[in-house]
């Protein structure tokens, strides 16, 4: 038995991680197995995600606290909740992956910035590419016209040259 003061701990500590996260994603958890569980909270947390099973009643009191009544529908049978303030999609990512892999783990939906997800969109957030890939991206894009204006340029030069070369070649000849 969880002493009162025990559970207005929770909603306390609940409300204040809710109110720092970024991103809260909520799921059932139905059919994992505690070996599942681990992984994903070991995957989760390389993310700098928390994984949490919450007590829906004591959850909500915690999203009142906070303002956060828009999670309120997804609190409903068994769930769990993953939040982060750090990389959205990254946390996202996790999930995604680990759903393909657990048929079992069920997103029920989530909040990114205050905006509330399906679980669709939790889906879509998770199959963005990595920070590292979209940097990548965006450099390749400022790179190509320049070296498109390079390779032009050279050719115009190239021409020359072999202008001048044949030219040379020519007057050696006669």
């Amino acid at each position: 038995m969880i002493t009162r003061k025990a559970k207005e701990e929770f909603v306390e500590e609940m409300a204040h991680e809710l109110e720092a996260a970024e991103l809260v994603i909520a799921a059932d958890y139905r059919g994992l197995n505690v070996a599942d569980v681990t992984e994903l909270r070991r995957q989760l947390k390389a993310e700098g995600c928390r994984y949490r099973v919450v007590k829906n009643t004591l959850t909500r009191l915690a999203c009142r606290r906070v303002e956060l009544t828009v999670l309120e529908p997804f609190l409903e049978g068994p769930t769990a909740l993953a939040y982060t303030s750090d990389d959205p999609v990254g946390a996202a990512r996790v999930f995604l992956h680990f759903s393909r892999e657990h048929e079992a783990l069920a997103v029920k939906g989530g909040l990114l910035s205050g905006k509330t997800l399906t679980p669709d969109e939790v889906k879509a957030l998770g199959e963005i590419p990595p920070r590292e890939i979209l940097l990548a991206r965006v450099c390749g894009a400022f790179q190509a016209p320049l070296s498109g204006l390079a390779n032009v340029l050279q050719g115009n030069i190239r021409k020359l040259v072999y202008a001048l070369d044949a030219i040379s070649r020519q007057k050696e000849s006669a």
